[in-house]
């Protein structure tokens, strides 16, 4: 039984569907309770968005409470609007296997890669603001239970999309020409 390309872009779709309800849970879940302890309860602090106990920040500042959950949401809002345009992009059918190579893929890609530039930026920033706030004394929990972890992937995956988009630039250009001498 072979597998076309139509299945497994719908597997995909679904897939993408999976993490992207995660990844706006996850992005939705922080933001409450950043809110929910600078706002309502500061008691909430210790039972954070997933159970990660922030309550020694708050009581060192809540400022530095504030900066250091906006860093987690900006990088969490920034991967559900990444698994938006993936599941866009599936769901509205774009992708043309007769041309690939097309202004709108190539639009899709930079946007992607862009995106994780910053997620790569916000996180490596929350890794080094965390640091500096243990080097101040305050206890926190590990970069990656905060979900900060992995700046340098973000970033890796940021130039390697970077550079598809330009060889999807020049498929477009070849493609032009192409048609253009049929």
């Amino acid at each position: 039984m072979n597998i076309t390309t139509r299945q497994v872009l719908k597997i995909l779709l679904i897939v993408s569907w999976i993490i992207f309800i995660g990844v706006c849970i996850e992005a939705g879940g922080s933001i409450f309770s950043a809110f929910y302890t600078l706002v309502i309860n500061p008691v909430n602090a210790a039972t954070f968005w997933e159970l990660n106990d922030l309550s020694a920040l708050y009581k060192f500042d809540p400022g530095h409470f504030f900066v250091e959950t906006l860093l987690i949401s900006i990088a969490s809002v920034l991967k559900a609007c990444m698994f938006y345009l993936i599941v866009k992009i599936l769901q509205d059918k774009k992708l043309d296997m007769a041309q690939p190579f097309n202004k709108e893929m190539r639009l899709f890609i930079i946007r992607l890669s862009g995106m994780a530039f910053a997620i790569g930026l916000f996180t490596g920033w929350g890794v080094k603001y965390t640091d500096w706030l243990v080097k101040q004394g305050v206890r926190m929990p590990d970069t990656q239970h905060l979900r900060l972890g992995g700046a340098d992937v973000w970033l890796f995956m940021a130039v390697t999309l970077f550079v598809i988009a330009q060889i999807f630039k020049r498929g477009i250009e070849i493609q032009t020409e192409n048609e253009l001498t049929v």
